[in-house]
């Protein structure tokens, strides 16, 4: 079932308009857009739910299609870094908010650095995963090896983005989840051909390669999370580490795994959800109660109803080793010691219900 959104509209002083959707209550957290954004499919797809999910609760959750993008304006007058970040400050500034943590994922990491230069009185935690200081273009001294690199991957959205054919498109969906499912690389494909024509993802990707916050993460004055898979294959782990010393008030958390972005199922997810709640003054408090995430919770369902580990895995489409993971993960959240305890701790709470 998808999950319920509040689609709204805003309009940027050179006349863009951005599609922004919120989800759940409470206080603000502002997820910064990046070129491959689209907030009607967020809710349905694999790769995008379960961060809805999650930092929905107790909060309501910000995110908005970059211009060019989703169900924002295709056709755009300007595409720049500096563009990006009044977008962003288009889309706080509609909402009416003050003060809110902002997340930066890949590119929309370098975004989040600059806003928050900008802005310090607004922005009270920075949280980037994925992030980098330069790219491509605006390393010092790149080597040709890499600028030719760089120019490929621009050529191939233009000849690839908006295709019926996924050939081309597959080489970038490997580099963002080397190790997905099919059925995710599946879903992904088809997610990134939605999010904007061809001209408009490789200009995004041309302005994305040259972006530089050097200077403007040395001025972040306000706490900063940075998590960074290791085997990151988009943006490096160097990269990311790179990021996190530049960033006086920020502390680095690495991330096991190869995904550019961790899915629900990666062992790196439940890491980030832990780092990120309690980085947001959000942990497991006592007398708070424990708590599951979206897929922990399936399995310990299906566990309930009588299944083994292997029946569970093919009914998720998981590996077994994944399946097990994730009753850990449960076990060690309720502080449970065997797997009928935590059924019946997660069944009392009215967890395992559907």
């Amino acid at each position: 079932m998808a999950l319920r959104q509040d689609i709204r509209f805003c309009t940027t002083p050179d006349g863009v308009r951005l599609a922004m959707a919120l989800y759940g209550s409470g206080p603000p957290l502002v997820r910064v857009a990046t070129w491959l954004t689209h907030v009607e499919r967020d809710p349905v797809s694999t790769h995008t739910r379960h961060w809805i999910d999650e930092l929905s609760r107790g909060r309501t959750y910000v995110t908005y299609d970059m211009r060019g993008c989703g169900l924002s304006s295709r056709r755009v007058p300007q595409v720049s870094a500096e563009a990006w970040v009044q977008d962003l400050e288009t889309v706080v500034d509609a909402l009416g908010l003050e003060r809110f943590p902002l997340l930066g994922i890949s590119q929309g990491a370098a975004i989040a650095v600059e806003y928050a230069r900008r802005h310090p009185a607004r922005v009270s935690h920075l949280i980037l995963l994925g992030g980098f200081a330069t790219s491509y273009f605006s390393a010092r001294d790149p080597a040709p090896r890499v600028l030719e690199e760089a120019e490929m991957l621009i050529k191939l959205v233009e000849l690839g983005w908006g295709r019926a054919s996924p050939a081309l498109r597959r080489v970038f969906v490997a580099k963002f989840f080397p190790k997905g499912s099919a059925a995710l690389q599946d879903s992904f494909d088809e997610y990134s051909n939605l999010t904007a024509e061809p001209e408009m993802a490789a200009r995004c990707m041309r302005v994305m390669f040259s972006m530089d916050v050097r200077e403007q993460a040395r001025q972040v004055t306000c706490p900063t999370l940075v998590l960074h898979v290791s085997g990151d294959q988009v943006v490096t782990f160097d990269q990311g580490r790179r990021l996190a010393s530049l960033i006086p008030a920020s502390r680095l958390v690495p991330l096991p795994g190869d995904n550019h972005v961790p899915l629900a199922d990666d062992e790196a997810w439940p890491r980030v959800v832990s780092e990120v709640r309690a980085f947001l003054g959000e942990p497991d408090q006592p007398g708070s109660g424990p708590h599951l995430t979206p897929r922990q919770r399936e399995v310990l369902r299906l566990v309930a109803a009588g299944r083994t580990d292997k029946e569970v895995a093919r009914a998720l489409g998981l590996s077994p080793r994944t399946v097990e993971m994730h009753v850990a993960g449960a076990l060690r959240a309720l502080g449970c010691a065997t797997r009928a305890e935590a059924v019946h701790a997660a069944s009392q709470r009215g967890w395992l219900q559907g």
